[in-house]
Parts: structure tokens; C-alpha cells; sequence
């Protein structure tokens, strides 16, 4: 973790007869200030050590995970988190008008939503379009731009961070108050658990999810494409040219989506093929095997043959976007001042379907008053002595 937070354990190091001795590694949260945003809001950050070495630092503004530090094969911890090293870096202009979305909470409605119009109970609402034609990810001013409330906690084997925002009747063109609630917890064997949590007064669509991206070589690593994916889906939702799902579910087997084994991210992402072309690689939603519709349920793993870490996603959710960071072109840079390059880094989001509102055959996103919305996604971070991932 960066030396902000490595201060905070050094000062807690006695030293007796010159020697240091080693720090507590036992689970712990610090909280600290991070800058104000150009509005004049005061954002904290909270730096997290979970009891199995895994640390995290997560800011009020946007929920954004900063980073988060894993340990690879030989025990060394390093940052797999795409991110910057300051507040500005997220609120300046040219972040936000090509915004990647680096680690933030994405609400009130994750992916993509057809010219930023759906209609509840005969009623027709606009929304902000942010991405072409589309609204995206919440609109011009989704929850990845707002302070939220932040309340740490810290339990005997777990802490964590649980963030609030109450979002106005409509605000960003959707119906009714939404009260949210998402939590970050640290647990043991090196896990990141997220909950979700939302009420409303009004009929509304809820779609919540988490957009950090990820490269598990650590450091300033260059690319992901070598990184062995598989997903536990046999079919995906094609898009349009806008990238909007055209109502199918289509199987992967034999085509370039199929990651059902371990296979490279980059073996396939130049294919010849209408929706890599479209995507200019992967940005497309995966249906997953769904048992039971509350249950923890496998839902990708991934595998850094360099580093030697393995990343296994289960979730809720029945969907799950992969993104291969298409649209990164070197105009940002990293925490050590490197750019991040196309294919920098993958996101793999939990979540209801792209434009679940307007697709009568997709898992409906509806929230209705007095219904809660739940959902929970884990990130697990491991070095497996052996894995079987294919060539």
C-alpha cells in the first residue's frame, strides 16, 4: 500500500535496543484525510489491513477503492488495482469526460441503458445520455461522484467500510428516493466481500456494482492479455453498434467468448468477429449458471502465471460484464506516473443484464417500495500451489 499508509503501522513499531520489531498484521482500519473536491466537500480516505496480509484504501468520494494489495506467489505484496494516488487525479475534467470509472460504486443503474429511456407502470422516464446515444453507469453524475457517508468497522477476524448515500426522487431523471447502502469487508483467507443494499419510494430500476480493474502482476504491469480467464458462463448478450444487448442470449462455445477453460485474454480479442469489432475487444455481458437466486455462486476465475495469484469472483448477481479496458489509450496515468495503455487492466462486474428495463426477457432490475434490493459479489485473492489452466 502506499506510504501513507505504511506511516501509520511504522508509528506503531516500538523499538527496543535499536530493532524494530515486526508489525501487527492483525486486522486494522485508519482513516484519513484526503483532499476536498473542486465543490468544497472534505474526503476521507480509509486504509484497511484484512488478517491474512490483504490491504485496501477506499475513499468516500465514489466508494473508489484507491488499492488494494495482495500477495503473489512468494508472499510480496504489490497493488492490483488500477487507480491514482490523488483526489484530483478523479475530479478533473479530463478524467471525468472520458471517465473509466476506476474502482468507483456505479449506481443507479451499472451498464447500459437504450437512449437513456424506460417506461414503469406506464410511465415514461429520460435520463442523462453519457455514452453516445446510451446512459451509462448512473449518468453524467452517478454515484461514482458523490461523497458518501463512511462508517469503518473492525471485528475480531474482519474490518471493513460501510458507505451511505440517499439519492433524491428524481435525481438523474429516475423515479423515487433511493436509500443505499454498500459495504467493504476484509475477510480471512484474503477475501473482498461487497453487500449491497437499497430502498425506495417509487417503482425504480437498481442496478449496483463495483468498477475497479485489475491486473494481478502488480506494479505498473503493462498488460492483462496474458492473464488465463475462465467464466463460468455458456452464454453471453450480444450488443448493437451503441453496444445495447439485442435481446439474445447466444452460446460461446466456438466462438471468441467461449472462456468455459482457462484461456489467455488475449488469445482471441483480434479475432475476426462482428462483436469483438464492435467492442474493439471484450466489453460484454456473460449469463451466468444460475442455481439458486440468492446463493454465492462461482462466477469467473483468473490467473497471473507470472505473479502466480489466482482471483475467483462469486456473486449473486446473474450477469457478469467483462471489460479488457478497450477504451484506455495511455492518457491516464498510474500511481508511479506510468500510463495505462489498452489492456492495462480488466474489469469483471457483477450485475442485472445491460438495459434489463427495456429487455422483457431479461432478469427485471425492478425495485418497488417496501422490497429491499440485495446483492453480494467476493473477490478472492490466492497463490494456488498448482492449476490446471490450459497452454
Amino acid at each position: 500500500m502506499r506510504i501513507r499508509f505504511l506511516a501509520v503501522l511504522m508509528l506503531a513499531i516500538p523499538l527496543l535496543g535499536g530493532c524494530a520489531e515486526a508489525p501487527d498484521t492483525s486486522p486494522s482500519v485508519e482513516q484519513s484525510h484526503f483532499g476536498v473536491t473542486p465543490s468544497g466537500d472534505s474526503v476521507a480516505v480509509f486504509a484497511l489491513q484484512g488478517a491474512d496480509g490483504m490491504q485496501m484504501e477506499a475513499m468516500t468520494y465514489g466508494g473508489i477503492i484507491l488499492s488494494l494489495e495482495v500477495p503473489d506467489g512468494e508472499g510480496a505484496l504489490e497493488d492490483v488495482a488500477l487507480g491514482f494516488d490523488s483526489l484530483a487525479a478523479y475530479t478533473r475534467d479530463a478524467y471525468r469526460s472520458a471517465n473509466p470509472y476506476f474502482g468507483a460504486v456505479i449506481g443507479r443503474y451499472g451498464n447500459r441503458i437504450d437512449e437513456g429511456r424506460f417506461s414503469v407502470n406506464g410511465d415514461t422516464y429520460t435520463l442523462a445520455t453519457n455514452n453516445g446515444p446510451n446512459h451509462l453507469h448512473g449518468g453524467r453524475e452517478g454515484f461514482d461522484q458523490v461523497v458518501w457517508n463512511a462508517e469503518p468497522f473492525h471485528r475480531a477476524d474482519s474490518v471493513g467500510l460501510t458507505l451511505t448515500h440517499t439519492s433524491p426522487d428524481g435525481h438523474g431523471g429516475y423515479p423515487g428516493r433511493l436509500d443505499v447502502t454498500v459495504t467493504y469487508t476484509l475477510a480471512p483467507g484474503n477475501e473482498l466481500v461487497i453487500d449491497y443494499e437499497a430502498t425506495t419510494t417509487e417503482t425504480t430500476p437498481v442496478n449496483l456494482t463495483q468498477h475497479s480493474y485489475f491486473n494481478l502482476g502488480g506494479g505498473d504491469s503493462e498488460s492483462i492479455l496474458d492473464h488465463r480467464l475462465k467464466i463460468h458462463a455458456e452464454a453471453y448478450t450480444p450488443v448493437d453498434s451503441t453496444l445495447i444487448p439485442i435481446g439474445e442470449y447466444r452460446p460461446v462455445q466456438d466462438t471468441p467468448f467461449d472462456f468455459t477453460s482457462f484461456t489467455p485474454i488475449g488469445e482471441r480479442i483480434g479475432a475476426e468477429n462482428r462483436q469483438i469489432g464492435i467492442a474493439g475487444g471484450y466489453d460484454h455481458n456473460f449469463v451466468l449458471a444460475r442455481e439458486d437466486s440468492d446463493s454465492l455462486r462461482m462466477a469467473a476465475e483468473v490467473y497471473d502465471p507470472e505473479s502466480g495469484r489466482l482471483m475467483t469472483v462469486r456473486t449473486t448477481e446473474p450477469g457478469l460484464q467483462f471489460y479488457s479496458g478497450n477504451f484506455l489509450d495511455g492518457s491516464f496515468t498510474s500511481k508511479s506516473g506510468a500510463p495505462y495503455r489498452q489492456h492495462a487492466g480488466f474489469a469483471l462486474e457483477t450485475q442485472h443484464f445491460p438495459d434489463s428495463p427495456n429487455q422483457a426477457d431479461f432478469p427485471s432490475t425492478l425495485l418497488r417500495p417496501n422490497e429491499t434490493y440485495r446483492s453480494r459479489t467476493v473477490y478472492g485473492f490466492s497463490t494456488p500451489d498448482s492449476l490446471n489452466t490450459g497452454p
